[in-house]
């Protein structure tokens, strides 16, 4: 008896990449890959669940600075376990983030160009130390504002905050920072798609810098202008990086050099004249009129006898 390996079929992703699959088979791959990330959010959620406290500490680590002596107020019984499980389910999305980023990219994946996976490991690759960079300057501005928050007000009492309001404040500020520094993926899909070029891109600084002067003041927590400036500053100097290698991108595709590349929108291109000089045809002469047709003949009756009607 002979014993030999077994010839292994495609694979599920070559299937999808080909078009083999089946609806259902398609339904039952988002089905498996849904349960695959569920079991790893809840593994992450118990990590979360275990390092919350820490977390808890480092959060609130600006106001303790402020008011050692002050602590945190708790308005209702659940809320502190409320606010744990809360923080526990962030920690496991943020734990469990490469085992269901890479369920989602393996069902989509398929579907996809060669060069669009390409750009689509390139974006990837930037959005999490560009979210991280935010989160960091986030806790920065807390850090500096909060103390001018509880020191500016006309009251002049001590300040005890409520600590599921604080939680999400920091949590908030830190989103929206986070997804605040990934504008510049945003530039560079344009680019890379070829909506605008890189020239077009640097035209409109100065209302870039002005959009990220006001999305600074609106989003930062303190009316001084030190945050909204770091903010600014930083939103600026990470689109002028987008802006550079976006020249990049069009000199490797030579971009700029297509014929009317050096023309305004409202601008007529020059046309050269090349044409060929029209002259006067050959005479062509009548020809001879063409007879009439023959007249035809109308046929003649036929004669009927009077028993054919019968």
């Amino acid at each position: 008896m002979a014993f030999g390996l077994r010839k292994r079929g495609p694979s599920k992703f070559q299937q999808a990449a080909d078009g083999s699959m089946t609806l259902i088979e398609h339904v039952r791959e988002l089905r498996d890959r849904l349960f695959r990330a569920s079991i790893a959010l809840v593994a992450g959620f118990v990590v979360g669940f275990v390092l919350a406290q820490p977390v808890f500490e480092l959060l609130a680590e600006p106001y303790y600075q402020i008011n050692p002596d002050e602590p945190f107020v708790q308005l209702g019984a659940a809320d502190g376990f409320l606010l744990k499980l809360k923080l526990a389910l962030w920690i496991g999305l943020i734990v469990a983030s490469p085992v269901w980023l890479y369920q989602l990219w393996a069902f989509i994946a398929p579907g996809l160009h060669r060069h669009e996976r390409r750009y689509a490991y390139f974006f990837v690759g930037i959005a999490a130390p560009l979210f991280m960079g935010g989160a960091a300057l986030a806790y920065f501005v807390v850090d500096k504002g909060l103390s001018f928050l509880l020191e500016s007000g006309v009251t002049g009492v001590e300040t005890s905050l409520e600590v599921t309001r604080y939680i999400s404040f920091v949590t908030n500020m830190i989103l929206i920072f986070g997804v605040a520094f990934e504008f510049p993926l945003i530039v560079l899909m344009l680019n890379f798609v070829g909506l605008a070029s890189a020239r077009k891109l640097l035209s409109w600084w100065r209302v870039a810098v002005f959009a990220f002067f006001a999305f600074s003041a609106v989003v930062t927590p303190t009316p001084d202008p030190f945050g909204m400036t770091a903010l600014a500053l930083c939103l600026s100097a990470l689109y002028f990086a987008a802006v550079g290698v976006a020249f990049l991108n069009d000199r490797r595709r030579g971009r700029g050099k297509e014929i009317y590349a050096g023309l305004d929108d409202d601008e007529v291109s020059p046309l050269a004249d090349d044409r060929d000089p029209v002259t006067a045809g050959d005479r062509v002469e009548a020809s001879a009129p063409i007879a009439a047709p023959e007249p035809v003949a109308a046929p003649a009756p036929i004669e009927r006898r009077y028993d054919d009607m019968t």
